[in-house]
């Protein structure tokens, strides 16, 4: 099949870097254009870009000369890996000449009309886009917050099959998260910091609440669930654990919240995306796992590892769940929520 052309906006950034790595070789999608900030504008991907990650950017890449990102791109599809600050009226503008911007950036995550994406879980919320088309914004897809792509996906199991109630959240994040150069070296080494900036608690509280809610034909409705969180930057360089808390409709044993997330499954497994885990949910068994170093490739960074799924004496139960922050909770996520769009139509 002809490859689908696409841009990457922040192309040089760490996300950016990732994206580049993902679609390296993709079956549906090959990078065309990279835009990043104006001082790399005008340069050579190779030259612009100071290359993070094990190896070296692929060669028809480093060959692309770098844009700003003020558009118009000639590939409809955007991959957005823009930094915060300057994403959200980019994406609206690009969006607004007709690209499809599917975005790791938070700007738009809580808009009224917009997917905030998890497609195993709420595959179903693309209907939205009928909406934005109608209202001649163009199309913005995101994906969520690196720690909520792991959050949700074990929480999703347990709120289809027993109802969530409650639930409290602790996550340990790894360094990978802050982006480059992040933290300081003598502020993390020997140490665990109690607070990350940009709103993170709140950001983690609300969006498990959007991913597991509906789409009523104009706005998302949340899910009627409470969410509680403590964030800590730790030193480790990719992937985020997450201590999680739960209290359900209905008295559950371990065995049954066991087989449940053993057995979710959605559309990228029926649809057999490309980017796609065959399981999204790994049971890790152990007392002392999941852990970032030993857990956090399992399928290509793609699957979300659980463990120690046990009862607990003020909730229902307790469990461990870890996730790879780049890769499933950034560039990969974003890349299976277009995998999805293609996969239906969406993005001709």
């Amino acid at each position: 099949m002809t490859k689908l052309p696409v841009a990457v906006l922040g192309a040089t950034g760490a996300v950016g870097q990732r994206f580049i790595q993902l679609l390296d070789n993709h079956p549906w999608f090959e990078v065309a254009e990279v835009a990043a900030s104006d001082r790399s504008a005008g340069k050579p991907y190779a030259e612009a870009c100071t290359w993070r990650l094990p190896g070296h950017p692929p060669d028809a890449v480093g060959r692309l000369t770098v844009t700003n990102c003020d558009g118009p791109f000639k590939s409809q599809l955007l991959f957005s890996g823009l930094d915060s600050s300057v994403a959200g009226p980019v994406e609206e503008k690009l969006a607004s000449q007709g690209g499809t911007v599917v975005s790791n950036s938070k700007n738009h995550r809580t808009d009224p009309d917009v997917p905030l994406l998890i497609p195993e879980i709420n595959a179903d919320h693309l209907a939205a886009i009928e909406a934005q088309r109608k209202r001649g914004r163009g199309v913005i897809v995101t994906n969520p917050n690196c720690s909520v792509a792991g959050l949700a996906m074990a929480l999703a199991p347990l709120h289809r099959a027993f109802g969530l109630k409650q639930v409290a959240v602790v996550t340990l994040q790894a360094l990978s998260g802050a982006g480059y150069p992040g933290v300081a070296s003598m502020d993390i080494a020997d140490n665990v910091i109690p607070f990350i900036g940009g709103n993170e608690e709140d950001k983690i509280e609300k969006e498990p609440r959007k991913i597991l809610g509906s789409w009523n034909g104009s706005t998302f409705v949340d899910a009627p669930f409470e969410v509680s969180a403590s964030v800590h930057r730790v030193d480790v360089t990719d992937g985020h654990t997450m201590a999680i808390f739960v209290n359900l409709a209905r008295q559950v044993t371990p065995d049954e919240v066991l087989q449940a997330l053993a057995e979710f499954r959605g559309e990228p497994q029926a649809l057999k995306l490309p980017t796609a885990p065959r399981n999204p949910i790994h049971i890790v068994p152990g007392d002392n796992r999941p852990q970032p170093r030993l857990d956090r490739d399992r399928e290509g960074g793609m699957a979300v590892s659980v463990g120690r799924v046990r009862p607990d004496r003020l909730f229902h139960l307790k469990l461990e769940a870890m996730v790879h922050n780049t890769i499933r909770g950034a560039a990969g996520a974003a890349i299976l929520n277009a995998e999805l769009m293609q996969a239906k139509g969406l993005l001709s």
